[in-house]
């Protein structure tokens, strides 16, 4: 059975607050749906229909179809007659565990990923990714007892990752981790690459946001005009912006330090891990990126946190994507052409 889990509402543009609009042209209205069960995170959509009815069914189908999605890319629960990657985690050391396609589809992207990055991007540190979530949860839930991972804990995880452990078989369509110790996390790239399927299958003149990845289906079909993202600043409010942008086919994704953190000893410790290190990195406050794919984009952002400026930006151009980066005296910097989807 579907789940009808969002709200419906004549609600405005993300950032304007303004009442439900009807464009006299198209007999449209716009409305947002919003709903709260996938990928952890709150996923709004915004739109324009004829009807509440035909807006709602928009909704309904992308909600299904992402819903998919986060049940085939899950790492912490299971669904009946699902093999995730939590199944594929369980079964590490073991035989090859039958998958669907989606599955096979996104690993070999992440693979790609983690060359293209240089190793910045690495869904195989699930081992080490697991310390650093058992430490902020416990510090989150007891500041008083908060704790960083042992040193020795980190490098013993860490000799337990690299793709040399994942065999994908995309014929028998199995994948296999050789390593009973290694594991997948794909937080750095899942949300964004599910969002980037499930648009690629939607209709154009949406705007969709899954905990802060946003994409663009298209310009609004209201007069042709393209939508309006805001950027956060990193230490302000959920209305305070570094820039608005103008997008139309686009994604933008931030990746920041501010987002998922716990303290130790007055020090914060954000959830981006650099798998050189094996600590968080701390070149940068934030990071935006603007292109076209909101898989690439979602880890890009990450790879673009953990490089200095030059060697991020040369990867952004490679990829065909805008950057701002956010440095910890609050300096922003920019690609050469991030500019040009400034609005303010």
């Amino acid at each position: 059975m579907r789940q009808r889990v969002f709200a419906l509402a004549l609600a405005a543009l993300l950032l304007s607050g303004c009442a439900a609009q009807a464009s006299s042209e198209q007999g449209l209205r716009r409305y947002e749906a919003s709903f709260l069960t996938l990928f952890d995170t709150v996923t709004t959509i915004v739109g324009y229909g004829s009807s509440e009815e035909d807006f709602r069914h928009t909704a309904q189908t992308f909600h299904d179809g992402l819903m998919e999605y986060h049940q085939l890319f899950d790492i912490y629960h299971e669904y009946d007659g699902v093999n995730n990657l939590k199944t594929v985690n369980d079964s590490a050391g073991g035989g090859p565990v039958e998958v669907d396609r989606r599955i096979i589809d996104l690993l070999l992207f992440c693979r790609e990923l983690e060359e293209l990055t240089g190793g910045r991007v690495d869904v195989t540190m699930g081992s080490v990714l697991a310390l650093w979530h058992e430490a902020r949860a416990q510090g989150v839930d007891d500041p008083d007892c908060a704790a960083l991972p042992s040193g020795a804990a980190l490098e013993e995880a860490a000799a337990h990752t690299g793709f040399h452990l994942l065999e994908i078989d995309e014929e028998a369509s199995t994948v296999r981790l050789t390593d009973p110790q290694a594991r997948l996390d794909v937080g750095a790239v899942a949300k964004g690459y599910a969002v980037e399927q499930v648009c690629r299958a939607s209709p154009a003149g949406l705007l969709v946001s899954v905990g802060g990845n946003v994409r663009a289906t298209g310009p609004k079909p209201a007069g042709d005009a393209p939508w309006v993202v805001g950027v956060q600043e990193p230490d302000g409010g959920k209305q305070d912006y570094l820039h608005t942008l103008y997008i139309n086919r686009q994604s933008v994704v931030s990746s920041g330090d501010y987002q998922r953190y716990y303290t130790v000893d007055g020090v914060r410790y954000h959830h981006i891990i650099d798998p050189e290190t094996l600590y968080p990195g701390s070149l940068w406050r934030a990071v935006t990126v603007v292109c076209a794919d909101s898989g690439l984009a979602d880890g890009l952002s990450t790879a673009l946190f953990l490089l200095p400026e030059e060697e991020g930006a040369a990867l952004a151009r490679r990829c065909g994507a805008q950057a701002m980066w956010v440095a910890p005296d609050g300096t922003l910097s920019y690609t050469d052409g991030f500019l040009e989807a400034v609005r303010t």
